[in-house]
């Protein structure tokens, strides 16, 4: 389906002004964030999200609204299922609390251009090259395999992304404030925070690999694909804050995920004589997230799954600033030097 290039930029104008006012206006202060306000934010922002896609239904019909709930199901999905590798990150780095939502912030700027990006040119490739969606169906089912069995492991100091940068870009090992870059010796280094930055970007796109092949399973709209994305990791950031003390409660998620990635992989395999209905896919995805969530809250993770958890020494110092005043004179990373 074609759309003027006039609603795409009316839609990025729109979510570009709501990441401004968010930044400037309500987080203009380096502070940490309550739960209670992570919690508000993160209701505004899912209504938002709720709102357009109830926008879709009357403007572009049932099936369009469909496909729009079922990608912002699957992105939500995995957004939670993120937090547990940027508690990795920021605790790696040691991240004061007050400074991580400025990571985050232009962390999702980055990930809607990258997503962006990716998402026409996979439609590109897809009206091009029609078996490229036989080679995203398989890549999601290894990506199902993978969270399903857990084999993924987070080692921010292993990042090549990190690694390269280290190598062709002077950095100082002392944070400056919420400051990304400072003059040192008449020379601009780069501020651990950039760094860190520079992780989370290159993580999210890791992320892309498993989201975005999925909702090419549910639609080749592109419109609907970018606008589902973005509304679904817009409140990511206060989602993170909201849930990252209590991770460990969503410990049976990732089965779910795993499940979800797996049906959307062999309903991309099968597209050629089996196309399920939208009605169908949003009730699996739907049914699965219900089921594993309820599951995870009812149940006490076993210690294996535990062992995979940050451990509650890392949630401590994201979540209480005082934990910092005698680490953060050692520069980022227990044994790392930028």
């Amino acid at each position: 389906m074609e759309h003027s290039p006039w609603l795409y930029a009316g839609f990025l104008a729109f979510v570009l002004a709501a990441l401004l006012i968010d930044l400037k206006v309500f987080h203009a202060e380096a502070k940490a964030v309550t739960i209670k306000e992570s919690g508000i934010w993160a209701t505004i922002w899912i209504s938002l999200g709720i709102a357009f896609g109830i926008g879709v239904f009357f403007w572009m019909g049932p099936t369009s609204a469909g496909e729009y709930f079922a990608g912002f199901l699957i992105e939500k999905a995995l957004s939670v299922d993120n937090i547990f590798v940027f508690l990795v990150i920021f605790s790696y780095f040691r991240v004061r609390p007050e400074h991580q939502h400025q990571v985050l912030f232009y962390g999702i700027l980055g990930a809607i251009i990258f997503r962006g990006l990716f998402i026409f040119a996979g439609i590109a490739l897809i009206n091009r090259f029609e078996w490229v969606l036989y080679l995203m169906g398989l890549l999601l089912l290894y990506s199902a395999y993978k969270i399903g069995r857990g084999t993924d492991s987070v080692h921010p100091e292993d990042n090549p992304v990190l690694k390269l940068f280290k190598k062709t870009f002077p950095t100082t090992s002392q944070y400056h404030g919420q400051k990304l870059f400072v003059r040192e010796n008449g020379k601009r280094v780069a501020t651990p925070l950039f760094v860190v930055l520079l992780v989370i970007e290159a993580t999210d796109v890791a992320f892309a690999v498993d989201s975005i092949p999925a909702i090419f399973a549910i639609t080749r709209d592109p419109f609907i694909i970018l606008t589902s994305n973005v509304f679904a990791i817009l409140g990511l950031r206060a989602l993170y804050f909201l849930l990252a003390s209590s991770i460990e409660r969503f410990h049976l998620l990732k089965y779910g995920l795993a499940f979800i990635l797996a049906f959307v992989g062999v309903k991309m395999l099968a597209a050629d004589f089996w196309h399920a209905p939208i009605s169908l896919s949003l009730g699996v995805i739907v049914g699965t997230l219900v089921i594993t969530v309820v599951a995870s809250l009812k149940t006490t993770p076993k210690h294996e799954v535990l062992e995979d958890l940050p451990h509650p020494e890392v949630i401590l110092d994201l979540t209480d600033p005082k934990q910092y005043e005698e680490e953060e004179a050692q520069g980022p990373g227990s044994d790392s030097t930028l």
